[in-house]
């Protein structure tokens, strides 16, 4: 079927682990929740680069959706999604239960407060923690030396890392760039949900944000207007607009001027679907 190993013990995959480790080789670790798409295999060849090994995680993680969001009917392909992994060049899947990650009595959890705040955080409560949470306990079972994600979740990224640095976790984060569609449109496995129509209206998010960042290359630095640019683009295409705002691409705090590296960021309903975008100001 696949060239990739398959494990879902934890116990077992550290084991894995530790043996790539005593043979001096490096690890790339990409997490990802499944129906992988060109966006995560994008991830594992910049992890063939960078390490000896790439390790894979497919997990659906419970604690980052809310009880209104889509856990339920997250897209799930696991036979493609090996295909893929193999095909870009991991050498193993680590693929764990809900209960094994979760079992009975857990109460333990990760909080970023600061970033978390704002943005995705005020819009899906607890998603962070969830994030945050996961991304740590992979790190413990996987035993990476570096791993990779993509910047379209932004916010997440910073999370990430702000997590990493405070509690001292020997991983390399390394971040890569959104990989889009020809269109423009941002690969996202819940691309998966819109009909011809929405998939025609969400290229404009890339249309609006790119908008913004033309009209930022040309000297203008009020928020105010470069989000202006990218709303008069976006809001008419979406159902409705969830947030569109510049933040500090490193703090993501808000910006009374663009006077230094900044994210315009963007998360808009179409159809049913909430799909987010950020473009680098």
């Amino acid at each position: 079927m696949t060239d990739i190993a398959v494990v879902s013990d934890p116990a077992a995959m550290s084991e894995w682990s530790d043996g790539v480790r005593a043979r001096k080789k490096r690890i790339a670790f990409v997490p990802t929740m499944g129906y992988l798409h060109a966006g995560h295999m994008a991830l594992i060849e910049e992890g063939r680069r960078r390490a000896d090994v790439v390790a894979v995680s497919i997990f659906v993680n419970p604690t980052q959706f809310g009880p209104t969001e889509d856990l339920a009917r997250y897209p799930r392909d696991l036979p493609g999604d090996l295909e893929k992994s193999a095909a870009a060049g991991a050498q193993v899947a680590f693929i764990p239960e809900t209960a094994t990650m979760y079992p009975p009595g857990a109460q333990t959890f990760v909080q970023v407060r600061e970033l978390e705040k704002g943005l995705c955080g005020d819009r899906r409560p607890g998603h962070f923690v969830g994030v945050a949470t996961i991304v740590l306990k992979l790190f413990n079972i996987v035993r990476p030396h570096l791993a990779i994600f993509g910047e379209k979740d932004f916010q997440q990224l910073a999370v990430i890392r702000q997590m990493v640095a405070d509690l001292d976790v020997p991983v390399e984060i390394v971040p890569l760039p959104t990989v889009r569609e020809p269109d423009g449109l941002a690969m996202s496995s819940r691309n998966a949900y819109l009909s011809p129509d929405n998939r025609r209206r969400a290229v404009a998010l890339s249309q609006g944000l790119n908008a913004a960042k033309a009209l930022r290359g040309s000297g203008e630095t009020r928020p105010s207007l470069l989000v202006n640019a990218a709303k008069e683009i976006i809001q008419p295409k979406v159902d409705s607009l969830d947030y569109l705002e510049i933040r500090d691409s490193t703090t993501l705090a808000p910006l009374a001027v663009v006077d230094r590296p900044a994210v315009i960021l963007v998360a808009a309903f179409i159809g049913g679907t909430r799909l987010i975008d950020n473009v680098r100001l």
